[in-house]
């Protein structure tokens, strides 16, 4: 049983070292930033987390670093590596994983969740709150309204989509559109497949791509429903694929009003 604030106050964390870029945002959105005491070369928000000393990347970390910085929790994520958390248990330190979170009710659980292991249950909860009551706000303005067909880019070489198993599809389906890679096997698409699909709109992630170029690259296919209409449209991937359940919601928001520019805006 993993105890936490509620069960055992003494076993409060006081140093910890997170291991990925949403966590990281999680532990400063609850104000428990001061606690930080390492992060990954990919935690750059908020500023302050950048300051931090750094112990690797998300997928290799320096277990040497980690040791010498003395944590009494290590915040580990899905693509951390099995070998680096055996190792840091077979230390002593205590390890949290936190897997990919495939929706919005997810994000706010596991938020919930590492509020309570930190001693934060009434910041985390309070958060979550509120991030409910504004997405319920936001949903109950497309009623009645047609839902327009969307492909997600989020890799170019190879071209990468995002899933019905991922969390922004969940965000696509609330802010009132269909994601057409929903059902794929994988997140690997061809551009063929994009245009025999014909998507009503293409949002592209700059994570790690060059929005412009991709969208000057779709441009050329001009029977594309989404190039004849002009709905294509460069997101930014730190708001769209690191969120806080608060920012989950902005960028609800934001990806409604581009599907859906005839809703008023708040």
């Amino acid at each position: 049983m993993l105890l936490s604030a509620e069960t055992n106050p003494a076993v409060l964390p006081q140093r910890i070292i997170s291991l990925g870029p949403t966590l990281t945002k999680w532990l400063y959105l609850m104000d428990a930033g001061d606690r930080v005491v390492g992060v990954t070369t990919y935690c750059t928000q908020p500023p302050e987390a950048a300051e931090k000393p750094k112990i690797g990347n998300v997928i290799t970390a320096d277990i040497e670093k980690i040791v010498g910085l003395k944590p009494d929790l290590v915040l580990a994520t899905s693509l951390t590596s099995p070998r680096s958390m055996e190792k840091l248990k077979s230390l002593g330190i205590r390890v949290r994983q936190f897997n990919e979170e495939k929706s919005f009710e997810e994000i706010c659980g596991h938020f919930l969740e590492l509020g309570k292991i930190i001693g934060k249950e009434k910041e985390s909860a309070g958060i979550v709150a509120k991030a409910r009551k504004e997405a319920g706000k936001s949903t109950g303005k497309l009623k009645n309204l047609k839902k327009p067909t969307v492909f997600v880019q989020i890799g170019a070489k190879p071209l990468f989509t995002v899933t019905g198993t991922s969390f922004i599809s969940d965000m696509v389906k609330m802010s009132g559109g269909i994601n057409i890679a929903e059902k794929a096997k994988s997140g690997l698409y061809s551009r063929e497949k994009v245009i025999a699909d014909n998507p009503d709109a293409i949002i592209i992630s700059e994570m790690g791509i060059a929005g412009r170029e991709e969208m000057d690259l779709w441009l050329k296919y001009k029977t594309l429903d989404a190039v004849k209409n002009k709905r294509i449209y460069v997101l930014d991937s730190y708001l769209l694929c690191s969120p806080t359940p608060l920012s989950f919601v902005e960028a609800m928001e934001k990806l409604l009003h581009v599907l859906h520019p005839e809703v008023p805006e708040k």
